[in-house]
Parts: structure tokens; sequence; C-alpha cells
């Protein structure tokens, strides 16, 4: 007999599964799964469930407070207009679709979760549920997005010094760390996620790992999952790894880029083989127009700490100029045609104002939202950069995007669609945490900011 309470959920179903999926962790040596969820700062969550009460935390979720939607970056709390205090719970539910076996932390498995309300309905603040909510409304348009991120990272020894001293990019480098890189390498084929590059960055001791396309949900997921196991293959050795958006003051940065290609109802690459400026589709750069148009208010979100203002500097690669060009690294929308004759699997976007302290869910979702309404907006693009903004004489720049906190939330609250589609809860707590940290860096060296933030991510 199926177990009803009124919210649709059949708890009986949800229970079974979570049993099957039980017994073959236990049988696996899985003492306990970690489940996950990221706040509105960026920081990964977790509650630990014993493989054994697995099950009922499947149909039943574990018990939660709702104020972890304001948590601050260094844990103090603040209140929005919707959340705040110690009243009130809400249940994480593992997605049992989504659990990996953690193949560097023996004993452990992982499963990201969905927050919902104690009578079974979606928790409106959750960044994961709004993820999927996006998603639905991209499929409606008739739109499938795939989506791949790049991770870069500072790897340290524990005292924060530099682990590799080789030149960027260098074989050196890569030497250096053998072992570490094939362990992670290993690490993560063991968790079936698909890398497709892994290399020393340009920063001291900088190293980046691309992770290969899918949908954009499963994109944020394999984010958490692969920078808890860079962190786990790292201590292992030794070693600690920093994904803030600047682990070293006044040097170059993490990013976390996005890449993302769009396919129509038949599969169709809508980047590609069009009549559109370089082989776009109308759909295609209509969409590629759309999220150039609202890239200060998509920056917010993918790039929302003080940290990250830190790293948006011109000419260090890190984009900051609202612009696009084709295979230009310093342009914040990189179109990337592929190499000839590949275009249908390889042709794709690259948004470059993101960084290890956004929100995965929340940045999948906001592309979602903006190139489903793009894609059917009829726009067309300015004329593509093809040199370093930074170079252009002032009158031709490109604008900036939001150099301080508040202004990108300025730029995120006046895109009156994309706050719509967080819904106000979500959109004011966001907008909430990252004031209140704005605040607390007020006056603050640049060098205490990124003391502070380094290890947080």
């Amino acid at each position: 007999m199926e177990v009803r309470d009124g919210s649709g959920l059949d708890r009986r179903a949800l229970a079974e599964a979570g049993r099957e999926r039980a017994e073959e962790l236990s049988a696996a040596g899985v003492a306990a799964v970690a489940v996950t969820w990221v706040d509105n700062v960026g920081v990964t969550r977790v509650k630990a469930v014993p493989t054994a009460q697995f099950p009922h935390a499947v149909a039943w979720g574990v018990g939660m407070s709702a104020v972890h939607d304001v948590f601050q970056i260094d844990d103090s709390i603040t209140t929005g207009r919707y959340i705040g205090g110690p009243v009130g719970d809400v249940r994480l539910h593992p997605d049992i679709g989504a659990l990996a076996v953690l193949h560097a932390q023996p004993g452990w498995a992982w499963a990201p979760g969905d927050r919902w309300t104690q009578d079974g309905q979606p928790y409106p603040p959750d960044q994961r549920t709004f993820a999927r909510r996006m998603v639905r409304v991209a499929a409606a348009a008739g739109l499938t997005l795939r989506m791949g991120f790049e991770l870069e990272w500072y790897l340290a020894h524990p005292d924060g010094s530099p682990a590799a001293a080789g030149p960027a990019y260098g074989m050196t480098r890569l030497m250096e760390v053998a072992d570490y890189g094939r362990d992670l390498l290993e690490a993560l084929a063991a968790q079936d996620v698909p890398v497709e590059l892994y290399h020393p960055e340009y920063a001291a001791s900088q190293f980046e790992v691309s992770i290969g396309p899918d949908g954009p949900v499963v994109a944020a997921d394999r984010v958490i999952l692969t920078r808890e196991t860079v962190r786990a293959v790292s201590r292992r050795h030794g070693l600690r790894a920093s994904f803030a958006p600047v682990p070293v003051a006044d040097k170059v940065g993490n990013g976390m880029h996005l890449h993302m290609s769009m396919l129509d109802g038949d599969g169709r690459n809508l980047f590609t083989d069009g009549n559109r400026p370089c082989g776009l589709t109308g759909p295609g750069e209509s969409a590629v127009a759309e999220l150039l148009a609202r890239l200060p208010a998509l920056s917010a979100i993918g790039a929302p700490s003080v940290s990250s203002h830190l790293r948006l500097i011109p000419q260090r690669w890190a984009a900051p100029f609202q612009c696009w060009g084709v295979e230009n690294r310093e342009a914040a929308l990189r179109l990337i045609p592929g190499v000839v004759g590949t275009g249908q699997s390889a042709a794709n976007v690259e948004i470059k104002c993101v960084d290890g302290s956004a929100n995965p869910y929340l940045v999948v979702g906001a592309v979602c939202a903006i190139a489903a309404h793009g894609a059917i907006a009829g726009r067309a693009l300015p004329p593509g950069v093809d040199v370093d903004p930074a170079t252009l004489p002032h009158d031709r720049r490109p604008p900036r995007l939001p150099d301080t906190v508040a202004d990108g939330l300025a730029a995120l609250f006046a895109d009156a669609p994309l706050v719509a589609a967080l819904g106000s809860e979500l959109a004011d707590a966001f907008r909430s945490v990252h004031l209140a940290d704005a605040v607390w860096a007020d006056g603050r060296s640049a060098e205490e900011i990124t003391d502070a933030m380094r290890w947080r991510y």
C-alpha cells in the first residue's frame, strides 16, 4: 500500500529505493552518506546519515534549520525579510539518483540534497530546486542545455605556501605532484566524473580540471563532488586546496568558468551551422545576446563575493568587461566555435564571470532562465571584441561588470525577470547575506579578506 501524506510523495516507494541503495552501500563498506547543500555564500554544508538510516532519510528527509540560508562567509548569521532566527525546520532529502561512493574517502558516500518543507512541498529558497525549475522552463521552450564547469584551485602546503614551484602550464609543475594528479584523476574516474582536461594553470601552484558536459543540475552536482574529491586527495598527500576567488592577495585568482551549449528539440546545436554571425543560428545568437545584455545581473550570482571583486581585474584573464568575442579570453562571454568539422559536438559559449564563491545551482539556474528567454527574444549581437578590451580607448571600451558587491546586487535586482525566477524568498536571502558580508569586509585590507576566505572555499 502506498503511504502518502498529502504531499504527493510516495514515502513507501522512496524508502524501498533507499533500502536497496543502502544494501549496496553496506556491501561496499560504506558507513555513512554525506548529504550536502550549498548556501547563498557558496559554502557546501552537510548532514551525515549512517547507512542504516539512509532509507528513512530518502523517504522523510533529515531535519535542518531554515536559518542556513542566511549564513555568512564567517558563519555569522544575518536576517532577511523572510528567513532568520532559530524557529522553523525544513527536510533535506538525499537524491539517490546522484549518489556516489567516495573513492578518496573510504567508508563514505555522497549525495546532493533537495530541501522540502515539513508538509512535503519543495522549499522555495532551495537553490537546487531553483535549478531544477529553470531546466523545466528551458524544456518548455523546446531547449536542452548542456553545461560543464572548469574548476581552478590553489594547491598549498598546510602553512599556505605553494605546493608546486614549476612554471605556469609547465611540465615541471605537473611532475612535481605527479602522484597527486594521478590519484585525483583515478578518484574522479571511479566516481564517474568525466574529466576532459587536467593541467597546471597560470598562477603559482594553481591547477585546473575541466569537467565534461551534461545537464545543468548534474553539472552543478559535479562541481561539489569534484571539489570535495580534490580536497580529499590533497589531504591524503599532506596538502590543502583552495577554490577561493583569490587565494593569495594581489595575485591572479581562481575561476569556475561555465561552458554552455543549447540544443533544439531535434538535438541540433544552436551555436553552429547557422546563418548568423560566427555560424550561430537565429535562436543561438539571440540567446547569446540576451546573456550579454544581462551579464551584470548574472555576474552578481556568478561572482558574488567581496573576494570575487578582488579577482575581477583587467588583463588577468578574469574577463571583467561586458562584451563577447570569438576565442577572446578577456571577454566575459567567449564564443567557442570548435575545431572545423566538430561544431555540432563542440560549439559552446564560455561564461567567465563565475568563481568558486558562487553557488553552482544558482549559476546554472540563472543561465537556463536567461537563455530560455533569450532564444525567443529575437535579439542581435553587437559587434564582437577581438582584442583585449582593456587596450581600447576609453570611449570604445566595453562597460565594466559591477566591481562591488552592492553594485552587483543592484544590477541583479534591476533584472526583474531573473528576480522573479529566483522567487522572493531566495532572492531576499541571497541579497541579505552578501550585503552583510560586504559590511563585514568594509575597511579590511585585501590581505585580511583573502586570509579570511582562503579555506572557506
